[in-house]
C-alpha cells in the first residue's frame, strides 16, 4: 500500500471520528441545555419544544422571525429554535424549516448585528444543515458559502479584549458552519477550495486558542477542503 493511500485512509477516519464526536455532543448539548431553556419562557407565544412536533411550530417560529417590528435577538431566537427544530424533527422538519431560511440569510449579510445576534443565527444554520444532504444543498444554493466567508473579512474597530473575543467567537461559529455544509459534500469543498483568502484566514484562526470547543474547527475545516494538500 502507497504511502498516499495510507495517509488518506487515516485523514478519512480522523475526520469520520471528528463528526462522530460533534453528533455526540450535540445531543449533550440538546439534553443539558437547550431543553431548559425551552422549558423556562412558558410566557411566550411560541410553543415549547416539549410538546407534540407539528407544522404549526414553524409557522408560529417563522411569523416570529419574519416579523421587523420586534427585537432583532427575539428574531434571531425564533431561527435558532426554527433550526433546534430542524435538527430533532427529522426530514419533514429540515424540509419545513427551509421555508424560513432565507430570511436567516437575509439577517446575517448586516454587519452591524452583535455577536449575539449573529451566533444564534449561525446556530440555526449548523443545526438545519447538520447531517442532512437535503439542506447542505439548500444551503449552498441559498449563497451561504460567501455570506460565511465574509464574516472572516470582518474587522473589529475596538481594542477592548471582551469586544475582540465576541467577534472572534462569531468566526468560530462561522467556521463550525462551514464544516457541518461541507461534510461529505463535494461541491460545496469545491466552492470553497476556490475562495481566495480563505486558506489564509483559516490559517490565523487555527492559531486561535479555541479551549472549551469539542475540536479546532478552523482546521478541521482547512483539512476539509484539502488545503493541507498544496
Amino acid at each position: 500500500m502507497s504511502k498516499a493511500h495510507t495517509y488518506y485512509v487515516q485523514f478519512s477516519a480522523q475526520i469520520y471520528q471528528y463528526f462522530v464526536g460533534l453528533y455526540q455532543r450535540l445531543q449533550k448539548f440538546w439534553n443539558v441545555t437547550v431543553r431548559r431553556f425551552f422549558v423556562k419562557k412558558k410566557e411566550e407565544d411560541i410553543p415549547s419544544v416539549e410538546s407534540i412536533f407539528h407544522k404549526e411550530k414553524f409557522v408560529v417560529l417563522g411569523r416570529v422571525l419574519k416579523n421587523q417590528s420586534l427585537a432583532i435577538e427575539k428574531r434571531a431566537q425564533a431561527a435558532y429554535r426554527i433550526g433546534l427544530l430542524a435538527f430533532t424533527g427529522g426530514p419533514a422538519a429540515g424540509k419545513y424549516a427551509t421555508e424560513h431560511i432565507k430570511e436567516v440569510a437575509s439577517l446575517l449579510q448586516n454587519h452591524q448585528l452583535a455577536p449575539k445576534v449573529k451566533i444564534l443565527l449561525l446556530q440555526s444554520i449548523a443545526c438545519w444543515c447538520y447531517l442532512n444532504p437535503t439542506s447542505q444543498r439548500k444551503a449552498k444554493n441559498f449563497k451561504f458559502i460567501p455570506i460565511l466567508v465574509r464574516i472572516f473579512d470582518y474587522r473589529v474597530d475596538s481594542v477592548i479584549k471582551t469586544e475582540i473575543n465576541k467577534h472572534l467567537l462569531v468566526k468560530f461559529w462561522a467556521c463550525y458552519v462551514l464544516s457541518v455544509m461541507t461534510c461529505n459534500n463535494v461541491s460545496c469543498i469545491k466552492e470553497l477550495r476556490d475562495v481566495g483568502n480563505l486558506k489564509y484566514h483559516l490559517q490565523i484562526l487555527a492559531a486561535e486558542n479555541w479551549s472549551g470547543w469539542p475540536e479546532n474547527f478552523a482546521e478541521v475545516l482547512y483539512f476539509l477542503i484539502g488545503f493541507h494538500r498544496n
